[in-house]
């Protein structure tokens, strides 16, 4: 009887016995999901906020989201053919390697077809504050006159934000025109601040969908527009894994 590859030895060096529990831990939860899940998305997350994450965690409670620990779980998914868990899922290890470089990333494991995950993707989005280091895509001014939206109490905080403020018959005044932030403009943790203050979400919350993983067709990095177009049978769907070495 041919050896499963799921019953291979992984060695886990450098670590302290807590340590090394808790990444036995995530690779056996791994594991068990690729057993489970027909998909697994490699998926890349913009303006990443933990609670927005609990939210699509409780949306998707019939899936299972994994982010963080990356290392450990391309460790637990197998880096080569050698050590790969199932067949070809060591492209998807490595792809999720390479996209982790660049942002944060993780893995969607799902049942839900693959059409219906991807138009969700599309249209998901949500407004967050941005956070100091965020490159803003509008200019934000305030012209000169009344705050009425902030309390009397605040004006020193704002004037140490920069902002050029007095108060005036007991209500917060900028005394000249103040811009905020330039478009193009990197926030500083003041700029942020104030943004949040004057309740302005520059930044958005947003899921793209990077690649898929099937046992049927290997890992296939995906173009959204394209693959929803495609006929939900995914056994009609001619997938180059080849062509998508990593």
């Amino acid at each position: 009887m041919p050896k499963s590859k799921r019953d291979k030895k992984i060695s886990l060096t450098k670590t302290d016995r807590k340590g090394l529990v808790l990444k036995q831990r995530i690779m056996e939860d791994v594991k068990k999901c690729v057993d489970e899940y027909r998909h697994i998305f490699l998926i890349s997350v913009q303006n990443t906020r933990n609670t927005k994450l609990l939210e699509l965690r409780a949306e998707w409670k019939d899936s299972k989201l994994f982010f963080g620990k990356l290392r450990i779980i391309a460790l637990g998914l197998g880096k080569s053919k050698e050590t790969e868990i199932a067949e070809g899922i060591h492209k998807l290890a490595n792809a999720m390697k390479n996209h982790s470089m660049n942002g944060q990333c993780g893995l969607l494991f799902t049942n839900r077809p693959k059409k219906q995950v991807i138009e969700w993707a599309e249209e998901y989005e949500e407004l967050e504050y941005a956070r100091s280091g965020f490159v803003t895509p509008e200019t934000v001014e305030l012209p000169e006159g009344p705050l009425p939206q902030f309390q009397h109490s605040m004006e020193p905080q704002l004037r140490q934000l920069g902002m050029p403020t007095s108060l005036q018959k007991g209500v917060i005044t900028l005394i000249k025109p103040f811009k905020v932030c330039q478009m193009g403009d990197t926030l500083t943790p003041e700029q942020a601040q104030i943004l949040k203050l004057l309740d302005k979400p520059l930044a958005v919350f947003k899921l793209i969908l990077l690649g898929v993983y099937t046992k049927k067709h290997g890992f296939k990095k995906l173009t959204v527009t394209d693959d929803t177009n495609e006929n939900e049978d995914e056994d009609k769907e001619e997938m180059d894994v080849e062509n998508n070495d990593t």
